[in-house]
Order: C-alpha cells, then sequence, then structure tokens
C-alpha cells in the first residue's frame, strides 16, 4: 500500500446518519450476527434495524433533556442494545463513554466525575454501583437500565416501545467532523486513565482500519474478541467493518470457551477473525484438525507478537497467517503488516496508509536503523487521520504533553530495521538500562513464553548499584509445576540460548498471579515500585 494514501475528511459527517442510516436505505443488508452465549440462538440484525432502534433511543434521550454535547457513561455486554444505543448517541452528538463490564463503583465514579457525565446506560448488574456513588457525583441526573426493571430508573425496552422511530439531520443538526463523538478511557498501566475525546472524524478515520489491517469486504462476516469497554471495540466491532459494509459477529459469552468460539467459526461462516494473542496461544494447545476452519480468508492480531509456534498452528489450520498490527486508544490502526505485505514474524509491520510514523529520539530526530527510540506520529497538514489533539481535562481543556517537536509521542519505544519494518520494545518508561545496554522487557518477556513450564511473565528493571539496573522477572508457573532454585537456573539459561545473554533475568521470583488492570494489560509500574 502506498504511503501517502489519504483519509479525505469533510467539513461535516456523522456516522450514524452518513454510514447506518445510508446503508439502511440503499443496500440494506445483514450488519451483525448477535450470537447467544451458549451459541445456540443465532438472530440477524439488518442496517434498517440499527437506524429504528438507535432513533427510538435518541428520541428517548431527547424527551429526557438529554442533549449535544452531553456525557454518557455505557457500560452494556456484548448485546444488540450497545450497538443502538452508541450509534444513537452518535446521532444525537451526545458523547458516549463505552466502560467494561469490569468497572467497580470506585472506577464508574472517577469516569462519570471526570468528564462531568450526566447520563449513565447499563445493566441491572451495576444499577448497586451506581446507587452507590450517586451522592458522589453531582453532575449525574439521567439513568436508564437495560434488562429488568428498577425503582428510579427509565427502563430501555419500555421507552423504546413507544418512542417514535423517526429521526433526521435537521431535528438534531448537522455534526461538524471536529465535534466530540465519544470518549474512552486509557487501561492505566503507568497511572491512573486518562480520558481520550475523539471527534466524529475518527469513526471515518477507521477507513485505514477497515480496509487495510482488517482487510474487510461487503461479503466479509468478521470476528473481533473485546470487550464492549475498550476503544478495540470501536476498531473491530463498530466503525472499521461497517465502513467496509461487513457484517459482525455479536457473541454474547461471559468467559472464554476456547472449544465453543472455534466452532461458532464454522457455525457462523466466519471469514475475517482478530484476536488478542492470549486466545491464539490457547487454541495453540489444542487439536485444532478437529474443527472447521475453512471460513477464514484473513486473520489479524495485536497486543504483543506471537511465537513462531503458535504462529505456525494457526496457519497448518487455517491455511493464513496472523497479520499483527498497533495502535492506541489515542490512534486507528497506524503500523500494520497488510495482506499487500511480507511478514516478518515478531515485528508489528510498516506505517499504515496516510501515515508518516517514525522511530525518533527525545528532541525529534530519527533514530539510526535498529537503534530504539520513541515510536512517533507525524504532525502534518491535513492532520493525522484518527489521531487524537489531547487528553480531556474537563471544560474542554486539552492536556497535550505528548506533542512536541512536531510529533505526538505515543508512549511506547521501538526499533526499525533496514527494511522499514517497526519492531515493539515496550512503554518508555518499562525500558531496562544495565551495563550500558538498553534491554526490552517485552521481549524477554516473549521469550520466557517459550519456556515449556512459564505460562504468564512480567519483566521490570531492579536497582543496581553496579550495573544500574538489573532485569528481574516476575513468572507465573503452569499447573502442576513448583519454583525451585533449579527451576530458576533452567529458565535463565534458557533465556541465555534464545537470546543475547546479557539479556536474561538474573532475579527470579514465582507468583499466582500478576497485578493487571481492568483490560488486563499488567501493571509494570506497580512491579517495578515492588522490585
Amino acid at each position: 500500500m502506498p504511503d501517502n494514501t489519504e483519509i479525505t475528511i469533510p467539513t461535516k459527517f456523522n456516522f450514524g446518519f452518513d454510514i447506518i442510516d445510508y446503508a439502511a436505505e440503499n443496500q440494506d443488508k445483514a450488519a451483525y450476527l448477535a450470537v447467544s452465549g451458549d451459541g445456540s440462538t443465532i438472530t440477524e440484525h439488518r442496517f434498517s434495524d440499527i437506524k429504528k432502534r438507535s432513533n427510538q433511543l435518541a428520541n428517548v434521550m431527547r424527551e429526557q433533556g438529554i442533549q449535544r454535547g452531553d456525557f454518557a457513561v455505557v457500560i452494556l455486554p456484548r448485546i444488540p442494545q450497545w450497538y443502538e444505543t452508541i450509534v444513537g448517541m452518535i446521532k444525537l452528538g451526545v458523547v458516549s463513554m463505552p466502560g467494561t463490564n469490569l468497572l467497580t463503583a470506585k472506577d464508574i465514579e472517577y469516569r462519570i466525575n471526570k468528564a462531568g457525565a450526566n447520563t449513565v446506560v447499563v445493566t441491572p448488574e451495576h444499577v448497586s454501583k451506581i446507587e452507590e456513588i450517586r451522592e458522589k457525583c453531582p453532575s449525574l441526573k439521567h439513568f436508564i437500565v437495560v434488562g429488568d426493571e428498577q425503582s428510579g430508573w427509565i427502563n430501555y425496552e419500555n421507552a423504546l416501545e413507544t418512542a417514535r422511530d423517526e429521526l433526521n439531520v435537521e431535528e438534531v443538526g448537522e455534526s461538524n467532523s471536529d465535534e466530540l463523538m465519544m470518549a474512552y478511557f486509557t487501561s492505566g498501566t503507568t497511572a491512573q486513565p486518562k480520558l481520550v475525546p475523539r471527534t466524529h472524524s475518527y469513526a471515518l478515520a477507521h477507513t485505514v482500519t477497515g480496509a487495510y489491517w482488517l482487510d474487510q469486504k461487503p461479503d466479509d462476516i468478521h470476528w473481533t474478541l473485546t470487550d464492549t469497554g475498550w476503544a478495540k471495540a470501536a476498531w473491530g466491532m463498530l466503525f472499521g467493518p461497517w465502513l467496509m459494509n461487513a457484517c459482525m459477529v455479536l457473541y454474547d459469552g461471559t468467559g472464554f470457551d476456547a472449544d465453543l468460539h472455534l466452532k461458532l467459526i464454522k457455525k457462523l461462516g466466519v471469514t475475517t477473525f482478530c484476536a488478542p494473542p492470549t486466545v491464539f496461544r490457547i487454541f495453540a494447545q489444542m487439536e485444532l484438525s478437529d474443527y472447521d476452519l475453512s471460513s477464514i480468508r484473513h486473520t489479524t492480531g495485536a497486543g504483543e507478537p506471537l511465537n513462531p509456534e503458535v504462529i505456525r498452528t494457526w496457519e497448518n489450520a487455517t491455511g493464513g497467517q496472523i497479520y499483527d498490527g498497533y495502535g492506541q486508544t489515542e490512534t486507528v490502526n497506524i503500523v500494520a503488516n497488510l495482506p499487500s505485505l511480507e511478514i516478518k514474524h515478531g515485528s508489528m509491520g510498516k506505517p499504515a496508509p496516510g501515515f508518516n510514523i517514525q522511530v525518533i529520539d527525545d528532541e525529534g530526530n530519527i533514530v539510526a536503523d535498529d537503534e530504539i527510540g520513541h515510536i512517533a506520529v507525524k504532525i502534518t497538514d491535513p492532520y493525522p487521520p484518527g489521531l487524537f489533539d489531547g487528553y480531556y481535562d474537563g471544560d474542554n481543556q486539552r492536556l497535550r504533553s505528548e506533542f512536541r517537536n512536531g510529533w505526538y509521542y505515543t508512549g511506547d519505544t521501538a526499533t526499525r530495521d533496514s527494511d522499514g519494518y517497526i519492531w515493539f520494545i515496550g512503554r518508555s518508561d518499562d525500558v531496562i538500562s544495565s551495563a550500558g545496554y538498553r534491554i526490552s522487557p517485552f521481549e524477554v518477556e516473549s521469550v520466557l513464553l517459550e519456556h515449556p513450564d512459564i505460562v504468564e511473565s512480567a519483566v521490570v528493571g531492579k536497582p543496581d548499584e553496579i550495573r544500574g539496573h538489573i532485569v528481574k522477572a516476575f513468572i507465573v508457573l503452569a499447573e502442576g509445576v513448583s519454583g525451585s532454585e533449579a527451576l530458576q537456573k533452567d529458565i535463565q539459561d534458557y533465556v541465555k540460548s534464545a537470546t543475547a545473554p546479557y539479556k536474561y533475568p538474573r532475579e527470579i521470583e514465582f507468583r499466582e498471579t500478576l497485578p493487571k488492570t481492568i483490560s488486563g494489560k499488567i501493571r509494570r509500574v506497580e512491579l517495578r515500585d515492588q522490585a
């Protein structure tokens, strides 16, 4: 794909009206397949269904006095009402803040007060959490529950039943592309979650994600495994595929049943599939020849490099490779292995079309090949598609410390090889400096995960008088394996043999679990403090 591909952002754009309603009126087809938790019930929902229901939700909110620019917390599982709510709010101009179903009352309180949200849309399981914090959230005025009726709450289904199902742009006004549309909180791996504002242009910018990385076609059935509370849902469950007029899978299951997921791929005829590395590792432990995965034509993954054995296992089962990609809550897909490129396993790929992505130093200079630097997005004119413009800090104020020297610093580090492929190292704060060497914790963790007795690992730098820092590994062992001095030495020797010897963990601590954010990301900042 050419590097100079441009996504043209019009002055006015609204995903709800311009994409969903347009599809409903011009080429109405299946928009998504709602699948019950046990996989037994599959219901087809068309674009016309989303148009009608999102209009009803928007009209209910208008009747309640909820207005353009208001913030609303949305905590819903993978059910049709999530789509209806998000699209309805986009049409109305209400700024939705999707949240994961794992949020605690304290988490929700922080999010409401950070944004000054006046509306919550949740399932009954979260009602008690809202009631617990209600008095601590003075901005909160409107309470909508999806499911059983709750005293003092608007019941979603009852309200939509009598709501008008027509809504046009003239009634609510056109949306400026640079107007706030939704907002996501970061996962908070190094500090309190930050609020990332996303404008209406963000939705259209996911053309890069849907067309290039996910490789979506109108006849595809796409399945992205993610919680509705993460920006990954915007990438693969909302904007990316629907911009390409594809059909999606909305699976309402709790936990992860690998056997059922593999059977559903065949049952649903899934053609494009996206999952985190953990899922592929689980699949690799199974007898994949027992499943029919022949419908899959394109597979994507993101989050961390996969080890070669997992990649080979998946390729043997599906005939296709896993295309890694990179981006953040603050961006769309900006680095990827695209179908048109040769894959270098372990690399994130090359810059996505339309972006100038470089590996730079603290002063904004591009570093030499194979030298560690910051992953950065060049600030161009027109502005890079889908790149946020600063963290939201109330009253439309923006925190922009990540923008300097003409670049957006992602906070991640990497190297770039002579062919232009980018290789992830880790968060900027995570890189370990030991005896003059710069060591990627990510790389050491990837090697550790190849050891047969290790199921999870986290690597940090521990202060050392002689070396500055040493590599310390926190390790979770496989079931039935006990930590011992002999195992520690075996692990250390294994790392020495698999990568440069100076990278081996001089100190190992066995743990039952590792501290994580609610999105499942390891909190290395906590482990560094403990080390």
